[in-house]
């Protein structure tokens, strides 16, 4: 059995002596180790104890696991795989034996370029994205690419068209207008954003030079479930919210980007998927912060990236592939909003859920008590039961559930269960 001596030095001590061995800031002796063998030792500890090895603290990361963790409804910063943050956790100090961690790491480094490196490999790997196109990791979040796009694709004079299905599409047109001559071509403001209109109605501009939409509106709930197909330009999406939830044909866009902070990362990612032929035409007032022809040259090293969320992305696209790529997260991802739309539905009006059925989304559930004075005693009760973060956005109200990739089916499940105890409680 080990012997554990506590030192004041043990890294001075390790380089003197080899039959010591460092574990948790400790010193085990090994079971053969004789005290003869450090004659000058009570020199330096004035104490020590001697401890059996098995009678130690429970480790960190056991002692950890005993704290029940929430389940995270947020619209973002979301809950993250649990298996990516433990990973996460055990490289944290010393990244792969180089003796650092990603947070120290020089950007332009071996490590670090082998981490960035195989994240965009998979990423490539989960969209099926040709070599037709670059994949930039950025800064900013998607709200800077509401400049971004206009700045790098189009000139000040030139039109584009915006389908509005929610707040995000609306900012992302009202920053346009700085850079070019954006017209709305669909609003479903009236109907207070709970619909996506038939494409085939879209009166799009004959001279625009894209059309951009808002894959998914984490506010509104409203998801598109196909694309259309622009009469002229190219299809830009802002895919934040559904960023890897399901399969997507990247080929059908000239651009899509996407904030991490979701589905795929911690905030401080974001992350550009563009043609490589439209790079390159950035109008002369662009920062060069906002061009995509400096971040594409520099393989996203221009500056100092956000190394350690580009790293935690990485960790995410690896546990996507391993649990067989987006077609079955998708199917997973549907099993959850089912279930989780059905008990609304089921509810007889307890629960509401204002959006069109067809365009759902299975990453944001928005939905309302028929019984509004109820809505923050449901939030309350809910945290009571650590499941956090229900309450919808303050431009809409009522309660909101993100069901992400990252939350698990239990989660939904316990969510359901508590909903339907509230209503016979309550009805």
């Amino acid at each position: 059995m080990a012997s554990k001596l506590i030192l004041s030095s043990p890294n001075s001590l390790l380089l003197q002596n080899p039959n010591l061995q460092h574990h948790n800031h400790h010193l085990l002796l090994k079971p053969t180790t004789n005290m003869a063998s450090f004659p000058n030792l009570t020199n330096k500890v004035k104490a020590f104890s001697i401890k059996c090895a098995a009678t130690t603290a429970t480790p960190l990361s056991q002692s950890q696991d005993l704290e029940e963790r929430v389940f995270n409804f947020a619209a973002g910063p979301a809950t993250l795989p649990e298996k990516v943050l433990k990973k996460a956790q055990s490289e944290l100090y010393n990244w792969h034996g180089s003796g650092m961690s990603v947070m120290e790491m020089s950007h332009r480094g071996k490590e670090f370029l082998s981490i960035i490196q195989k994240a965009e490999a998979d990423l490539r790997a989960l969209l099926n994205i040709s070599e037709d196109y670059a994949v930039l990791f950025l800064q900013g979040g998607a709200t800077t690419q509401f400049a971004a796009v206009p700045l790098n694709l189009v000139k000040p004079e030139d039109s584009v068209d915006y389908v509005v299905t929610g707040s995000w599409g609306d900012k992302a047109f009202k920053e346009a207008q700085k850079y070019s001559k954006p017209k709305v071509i669909w609003s479903g403001k009236s109907e207070k954003y709970t619909k996506i209109p038939s494409f085939d109605s879209l009166e799009q501009t004959p001279d625009s030079k894209y059309l951009h939409i808002c894959a998914n509106e984490t506010i509104h709930g409203v998801e598109f479930k196909d694309y259309p197909d622009p009469k002229n330009g190219i299809l830009v999406a802002d895919m934040s919210s559904n960023f890897c939830s399901k399969p997507v044909d990247v080929s059908k866009f000239g651009a899509i980007y996407a904030g991490a902070q979701k589905n795929v990362g911690p905030s401080g990612v974001t992350i550009v998927i563009i043609r490589k032929d439209l790079i390159g035409n950035a109008q002369g007032i662009t920062p060069v912060m906002l061009d995509y022809k400096i971040h594409a040259e520099n393989n996203s090293l221009y500056n100092t990236p956000p190394c350690f969320g580009i790293y935690m992305c990485g960790l995410v696209f690896d546990d996507l592939l391993a649990q067989g790529g987006l077609k079955e997260v998708e199917k997973r991802n549907k099993k959850k909003g089912d279930l989780l739309y059905n008990a609304i539905d089921e509810s007889k009006g307890f629960y509401r859920c204002p959006v069109d059925k067809s365009v759902r989304s299975l990453m944001n559930v928005p939905f309302t008590l028929e019984k509004s004075e109820l809505e923050a005693e449901f939030i309350k009760e809910a945290a009571n039961e650590k499941m956090i973060q229900l309450k919808g956005h303050r431009s809409v109200g009522g309660m909101r559930a993100s069901i992400y990739n990252a939350m698990p089916l239990a989660g939904v499940e316990k969510l359901v269960a508590f909903m339907k105890d509230f209503q016979a409680r309550h009805a």
